[in-house]
C-alpha cells in the first residue's frame, strides 16, 4: 500500500443524521442537506458528492498529464461521472463510469491523456481494484 509522505490538504467535515442528515465543513464552505438517493428530499447524497469530487480531481489530473506532455486542455474539457450504489455478494457496492470530453483534441491524444490521468488521479488510485470503473472518451 502506498503511504502519504507529505500531507498537502485535509478536508474536514462533520456529518449528522446519515443519509437523511446534514454535512458541514470545518471552514463553513460546505453546508449541505443530505437525502437518500431517489427520495423526494431536497438534499444531495454521498454518491453525487463522490461523482463530483472524482470528476473535478480527474480534470486536474488531466491538466497535470497535459502539462507533462507540453499540451493544454481544450476549453470545454468536462467529465460526466456516474456512481452507482447497488448490491451484490459483498452487500452494498459502488461502481463508476467517467465519460471524458476533450473537444478538438485528436482521439489518440485524448486517450493518452485519459490513461495518464487515470494513473495520476488519487480517486482513481483509491478505486482501482476495489470497484468496477470505466473511463471513456466521449
Amino acid at each position: 500500500m502506498n503511504q502519504i509522505e507529505t500531507v498537502l490538504y485535509t478536508g474536514k467535515t462533520h456529518t449528522t443524521g446519515g443519509r437523511e442528515g446534514v454535512a458541514q465543513s470545518d471552514d463553513g464552505r460546505l453546508d449541505i442537506t443530505l437525502s437518500p438517493p431517489g427520495s423526494p428530499g431536497t438534499g444531495t447524497n454521498p454518491e453525487q458528492l463522490f461523482a463530483a469530487g472524482w470528476s473535478a480531481c480527474f480534470i486536474g489530473a488531466m491538466g497535470r498529464a497535459a502539462k507533462d506532455k507540453n499540451l493544454s486542455l481544450p476549453a470545454g474539457t468536462a467529465v460526466d461521472a456516474e456512481v452507482d450504489l447497488g448490491t451484490g455478494n459483498g452487500g452494498f457496492l459502488l461502481q463508476a463510469r467517467l465519460k471524458v470530453s476533450l473537444p478538438g483534441l485528436p482521439r489518440d491524444v485524448g486517450q493518452d491523456l485519459i490513461a495518464a490521468a487515470h494513473q495520476i488521479c488519487p480517486y482513481s488510485k483509491m478505486s482501482r481494484g476495489n470497484i468496477e470503473v470505466s473511463v471513456t472518451l466521449a
